[in-house]
């Protein structure tokens, strides 16, 4: 089946002009889960449209809560303090957000929900959760070790002491604290094996419950409690969302341009406004970058090193495998597409060798975006500096920044997407 193709003009003016940013993916999604789990209605303001905030809500409607659209960025959330059955499986395509905190969740409903997804999270693994969730006595299972999965709830849980790996994804941990929050006991989470990557998330998911009145503790890195007592409604406004930013900082230093997008980066909370630094440096990047606490930011810091003026090693992205797609493997396939040599791979290290020269290139490099929103808005930035680049299936970025070519536009950039 052949998929739509965007072609970029390249750019010769600075990029100038005023972004509104969508509200950020991470915690609209946490958001929206805390204020379906509590007893009452919240008010969520800020919040981002997109595919992966779509199936979040869908899911959440089939199982009982009342969801209210006010406007496009707010809503009224209607919980009862428990989730319902579903009538049908829980189908969130390829939202790794919404999959992996629902899998968790769904143990508060009396009876056998199925978590599924389409083709792309059928490959994601989620086993290490159903572990930690069957530790809590939950009857949780998959075939595959990737959804669809069978949680087969009874309401209630196991509280207590749980102990999981340092080297699982943040959204697992993530998972674990919100429903911990329903228990009838204390919960105490003891992170083994390493300090978990991305551990920023955990405190944002921390974040979310405290306003929704959770009593969420850190007394160590490697320990989490929460306490019982479950959520409150509340009015709750979800910030501009930083990975969607990295773009906008990245177009600003690749055109010499200033584009305004009405938050500066001190003020966010997400692990990947620490991505503001680097970019800011740019086109003297660090020589190595470690990616463990800002992942979604990675393929916009690979692109933009690919100009920079001397090399750059990724280290700590090997959780970048197990995205929507592998993006170690996608980003290093799309800059060899841009010219060749100028990536390589080592064990999960990506290695981009800069060159300001790049710019002015002219390439024949089709972009496979591998249905991955990162992948196809990243590769924008080399095609408004390199001639003839272009991305396949730009609709992706409906997953988290649907406006993202019309932003692009309105920022000067002449974006053509061709359909089949």
């Amino acid at each position: 089946m052949s998929l739509p193709i965007a072609q970029i003009t390249p750019v010769t003016q600075p990029l100038t002009g005023r972004v509104t940013l969508p509200g950020s993916k991470s915690v609209t999604n946490r958001a929206l889960l805390v204020a379906g789990l509590a007893r009452g209605t919240s008010r969520l303001t800020g919040i981002l449209r997109s595919d992966d905030t779509h199936y979040m809500m869908t899911a959440l409607r089939a199982m009982g809560v009342g969801i209210t659209e006010l406007d496009e960025t707010t809503v009224e959330v209607t919980g009862s303090g428990t989730l319902h059955p579903a009538d049908e499986p829980l189908f969130l395509g390829n939202a790794g957000t919404a999959t992996r905190f629902l899998t968790a969740a769904v143990a508060l409903v009396d009876g056998t929900t199925i978590v599924t997804g389409d083709e792309h999270m059928q490959k994601r693994p989620i086993a290490p959760l159903l572990e930690t969730l069957q530790a809590m006595g939950v009857d949780a299972s998959s075939d595959t070790g990737c959804p669809p999965v069978a949680i087969k709830g009874t309401g209630t849980f196991q509280s207590g002491e749980i102990e999981v790996s340092g080297k699982l994804s943040s959204q697992y941990i993530s998972a674990i604290m919100m429903l911990a929050a329903m228990g009838d006991g204390e919960t105490r989470i003891t992170i083994t094996g390493g300090k978990i990557g991305a551990v920023g998330y955990l405190h944002i998911t921390a974040a979310v419950m405290r306003a929704f009145g959770a009593t969420v503790e850190f007394p160590s890195d490697s320990e989490i409690i929460v306490q019982p007592g479950g959520y409150t409604a509340t009015d709750y406004h979800i910030e501009p969302d930083a990975s969607a930013a990295t773009y906008l900082w990245a177009a600003e230093k690749l055109t010499g341009g200033q584009i305004d997008i009405g938050v500066a980066p001190e003020d966010m909370n997400q692990p990947d406004a620490k991505a503001h630094d680097m970019i800011a440096a740019f086109p003297q990047m660090p020589a190595e970058i470690d990616g463990s606490q800002m992942q979604d930011a990675i393929p916009t810091l690979a692109v933009l090193a690919a100009f920079n003026e001397t090399p750059v090693r990724f280290t700590g992205i090997e959780n970048l495998r197990v995205k929507e797609c592998d993006r170690i493997d996608a980003v290093h396939k799309g800059l060899l597409q841009v010219r060749a040599g100028l990536a390589s791979v080592e064990g999960d290290d990506l290695i981009v060798r800069g060159d300001p020269a790049l710019s002015g290139h002219v390439s024949t490099g089709l972009i496979d975006s591998h249905a991955d929103h990162r992948i196809a808005m990243s590769f924008a930035l080399a095609a408004m500096k390199v001639k003839g680049v272009t991305i396949e299936d730009p609709d992706c970025v409906s997953k988290t920044f649907p406006t993202y070519w019309d932003v692009l536009r309105g920022l000067g950039v002449s974006v053509d997407i061709t359909q089949p």
